[in-house]
């Protein structure tokens, strides 16, 4: 059931509760002092008044609002209950594959950095006069953190 559906069901009930409302107020208003009863006849007056100054109002206000209605439907985005076509459907996932796409860019560059690094110390390690089995010899370390004579 969708929500047009529903909207006469709702204004149904309303009707009715209305009606309740009203009936059950006008019997009671029949017992209420003539000074009580009065005032409630003025704010029943000026509430009258407004509603109808709101309902000239409103047409105009309701008009302009209806011109941006947009909603979401279980096909996908609508605009004024119409399904919106394939090709708008496919450009609203560009977004998320441009951002997969640039996270998967951003991890390769990393990963690039982190050899271009390692192949850099690689390098220096081989192209340096000791042997790379001198760095891992326990006397080495020693050797290197004695001050020069």
């Amino acid at each position: 059931m969708n929500r047009r559906s529903r909207l006469p069901d709702l204004q149904a009930i309303e009707a009715r509760l209305a009606a309740r409302l009203s009936s059950g107020l006008t019997e009671r208003a029949q017992q209420l002092p003539h000074d009580i009863g009065e005032r409630l006849r003025v704010a029943r007056e000026q509430a009258l008044a407004r509603a109808a100054h709101a309902r000239r109002v409103a047409p105009q206000s309701r008009a302009a609002s209806e011109v941006a209605v947009v909603g979401v439907t279980s096909g996908g985005m609508a605009l004024m209950g119409s399904a919106a076509p394939w090709w708008q459907r496919a450009a609203s996932v560009l977004p998320l594959l441009l951002l997969v796409f640039g996270l998967l860019l951003i991890q390769r560059q990393g990963e690039l950095e982190q050899v271009r690094a390692a192949a850099e110390v690689d390098a220096l390690l081989l192209s340096d006069d000791l042997p790379p089995a001198a760095y891992v010899d326990p006397g080495f370390a020693e050797f290197l953190r004695e001050p020069a004579p």
